[in-house]
């Protein structure tokens, strides 16, 4: 873990402290006691997160202003307190213990560009995969919706490929779920490696194949979304 002495991050962009504040307060929602893993650099910030239940990494990035070098697991909910839209800075909290896949980036260069979708195209798939799992789990009797009843159709349902992308539709939900499918610009889809992503201008949602060996701690290339 690289960590210098500089006590935040300031963007150069407006409006990247609010999209970040946006980004942690939906993944709060999943999971109060989330970490999320920053590596700043070349003028870049990345914040790396894993969201509770989706089984994909998603990251945000942003321009800085100030160079900082810095590679830190911290509190999700104490990194979102520190956060001020208004002067586009954000404080970095203590560091805390990292989860295990903190430890497993993926590669920071290598991508290629396999495709782009029409984003509408993409929220009409994750609203239609979304309305499927409540309808099927509306119709089960009540005393066969328990959890390991109701994890088994969520598996079933976003372990299906979205399309021939290769990409399972649990990163679409996830985009969807993290605000990342807004605006109109298509949705890029790269790989590299092992490992997929699917881009929008506010954020990527990234899986890896499994049985597959990852290089721990690559980081992914701290390039803006």
């Amino acid at each position: 873990m690289t960590v210098t002495a500089a006590s935040g991050l300031v963007f150069a962009d407006p409006g990247e402290a609010a999209g970040l504040a946006a980004f942690l307060g939906r993944l709060l929602r999943w999971e109060k006691n989330a970490a999320v893993r920053i590596q700043a650099g070349d003028g870049v910030a990345a914040v790396f997160a894993k969201p509770a239940r989706f089984e994909v990494l998603a990251v945000r990035t942003g321009r800085l202003l100030e160079p900082v070098e810095l590679d830190v697991t911290v509190s999700a909910g104490e990194l979102l307190e520190r956060i001020d839209e208004e002067r586009e800075t954000v404080a970095v909290p203590g560091a805390v213990t990292g989860p295990s896949w903190a430890g497993l980036l993926p590669p920071r260069g290598g991508w290629s560009e396999f495709g782009t979708v029409p984003v509408d195209a993409v929220r009409t798939v994750a609203a239609a995969a979304v309305g499927e799992f409540r309808q099927r789990a509306d119709k089960l009797p009540e005393d066969q919706r328990t959890r390991p009843v109701l994890d088994a159709l969520a598996e079933e349902i976003w372990s299906r490929p979205l399309g021939r992308t290769g990409l399972p539709l649990r990163a679409v939900h996830a985009a969807h779920a993290l605000g990342f499918l807004r605006g109109e610009e298509p949705v890029s889809l790269l790989e590299a490696g092992a490992w997929k992503r699917l881009r929008t201008p506010y954020g990527s949602v990234l899986v890896r194949r499994e049985g597959t060996a990852g290089t721990a701690g690559a980081g992914l290339s701290v390039t803006p979304v």
